[in-house]
């Protein structure tokens, strides 16, 4: 760059309003730029630690190597620039999201002349790569989505959800899965799971030994599972409609009346896993402002009931937004899996959009089986009154943590009324349900409270089998849980190896009633077995 255009550039930085682009900044870019070229022209430009610039063809070709470096750089001055704007903090946040899918979207690695180990790939095949690229892509149009894992691979209920167990009950909003025991004594008290309607249940029961469903059972817990409904366009019998009252009264409520039937128990344990335990607690509260007491101990993993900080989701929030969504969703239709998908794809980009963009159509290479991923492109579609209701009084206005504020069943629900002991996860790397936002439902439940903190995401934190020694957790003082803010816990909280899950079994155990007999078959003469599990509403694809 010439003296010349530097000062110039210098200047109107200068005269920007507000200092958009401050001459500290222009410095610091300008001479990092210079260094960058130096060490270039010297070959001294070291190698990147990016995964995306990481292969030993951009290290072998001094121009591209160059070009990251220079890219990488003009990624950090944007996302400073973000950073130090003179705007509310709700704005930076969007801008930060912003660039950085337009940074992302714009690096060198994700296009064919400016990749060279897609153009190294190119030569040693003699342009096969490309050309499987092409079909992959073509295959991928059809589809409507990117291909992240060898779907022909996985086969719900073959390979996947495999668990053995009964469908003991059914109605339009989900199926009830009784799981058979498989030790000889069980607690007397069972375990009902709530997974997320936004997504399939079997993320709990992906494969043996990788199965939090099959480990409870093997612990001697009886588990049912709630499998909801995935509805779609050709369904004609209103479910397109259906509310989060609904879904509360119809499908969580109901589910626990029925595995206490089933179980001949006054009270059960339950577990909510992400939006699961959002309803769940919900469903909770209408039980307790009816006198009722339906459940003994609650496990909420990686869930919100305090909606004020929600991460990277928060700059889908606001009221243009909503309003928008009510007046397209609100009395029928539905978000549609495709469309959720590529929203929660598009949070991590790198990972899960243009890691695929390059493998998949620029290197002609097929995906990997996966189970995890071959679960995330297994989606649900949602009833719009019930997305629409969740997305206005939980993400944009917080009602549920304000007691009194939410009539939820006709009933006016506090979830300080829930006072049955309560285990709640949180994962350290979650982007969805940030761990300081798990922590906040700590401070919204009158019980005691056990806090748990597992390394990882959303997903690849709370599915964590011990027998893979994985990870670690953090754990802390049970009883200093509600006097403590989320960093002054985690100042405190200590290391442990493995996985969370044999802590959550013990806890569990202590609120499971003694031992009896385990029965052979599931359901009882009102409940009898309808058909084997994964049963037929999972296997819906959107």
């Amino acid at each position: 760059m010439t003296n010349e255009t530097d000062k110039a550039w210098r200047s109107q930085a200068d005269r920007a309003p507000g200092g958009v682009f401050p001459s500290r900044l222009q410095a610091e870019f300008l001479e990092r730029w210079e260094q960058i070229a130096a060490d270039a022209r010297e070959g001294t430009l070291p190698a990147l630690t990016d995964r995306r610039f990481s292969s030993p063809a951009w290290q072998t070709s001094p121009q591209h190597l160059m070009m990251a470096h220079l890219y990488l750089l003009s990624t950090k001055v944007m996302q400073k620039m973000v950073d130090e704007a003179a705007v509310p903090d709700s704005v930076r946040e969007r801008l930060r999201f912003a660039v950085q899918q337009w940074n992302d979207a714009m690096s060198p690695a994700n296009y064919f002349l400016t990749n060279p180990d897609v153009i190294n790939t190119f030569l040693d095949t003699k342009g096969e790569s490309l050309q499987k690229g092409v079909l992959n892509l073509l295959s991928d149009l059809r589809k409507g989505q990117i291909s992240q894992t060898d779907e022909a691979s996985f086969e719900v209920g073959r390979n996947l959800a495999t668990t053995p167990g009964s469908v003991v009950f059914e109605n339009a909003w989900f199926q009830l899965l009784q799981y058979a025991p498989q030790t000889a004594t069980v607690y007397r008290r069972p375990l009902l799971m709530v997974p997320p309607c936004i997504n399939k249940y079997y993320i709990l029961d992906l494969q043996p030994g990788n199965s939090l469903v099959e480990f409870a059972v093997s612990q001697g817990f009886t588990v049912f599972m709630v499998s909801w409904r995935n509805p779609t366009i050709t369904d004609t019998d209103g479910i397109q409609k259906s509310t989060w009252d609904d879904y509360i009264e119809k499908g969580v409520l109901t589910a626990i009346d029925t595995v206490r039937a089933i179980a001949g128990q006054q009270q059960i344990n339950a577990l909510g896993f992400c939006v699961g335990g959002t309803m769940l607690a919900s469903a909770l509260a209408v039980a307790r402002a009816r006198g009722e007491n339906p459940v003994a101990s609650l496990t909420l993993l990686t869930t919100l009931l305090d909606f004020e900080h929600t991460g990277i989701l928060d700059v889908f929030v606001d009221e243009a937004h909503v309003a928008y969504r009510e007046q397209s969703l609100g009395q029928g239709g539905m978000m549609t899996a495709k469309e959720l998908g590529t929203t929660f794809s598009f949070l991590r980009p790198n990972e899960l959009v243009w890691n695929y963009v390059v493998s998949n159509y620029l290197k002609g290479d097929a995906p990997a089986a996966f189970d995890l991923l071959y679960w995330n492109s297994d989606g649900t579609n949602l009833p719009g009154p019930f997305f629409t209701w969740y997305f206005r009084n939980m993400y944009l206005e917080n009602r549920l943590c304000q007691p009194g504020a939410l009539k939820i069943c006709a009933e006016s629900i506090d979830l300080a009324d829930l006072d049955m002991p309560a285990y709640v996860y949180g994962s350290k790397e979650d982007h969805i349900v940030p761990w300081q936002a798990a922590f906040a439902s700590t401070q919204l439940l009158s019980g005691q409270v056990r806090y748990v903190l597992g390394a990882s995401g959303h997903i690849a934190g709370v599915i964590n089998p011990p027998a893979k020694n994985k990870r670690n957790y953090w754990s802390g003082d049970t009883m200093q849980v509600k006097q403590t803010r989320a960093q002054q816990w985690f100042d405190q909280a200590s290391p442990v190896p493995g996985s969370w899950w044999p802590d959550w079994s013990s806890w569990l155990a202590k609120h499971g009633g003694r031992k009896i007999k385990a029965k052979a078959t599931q359901g009882n003469d009102l409940y009898p077995p309808l058909a084997p599990a994964p049963g037929r509403y999972v296997t819906v694809r959107a």
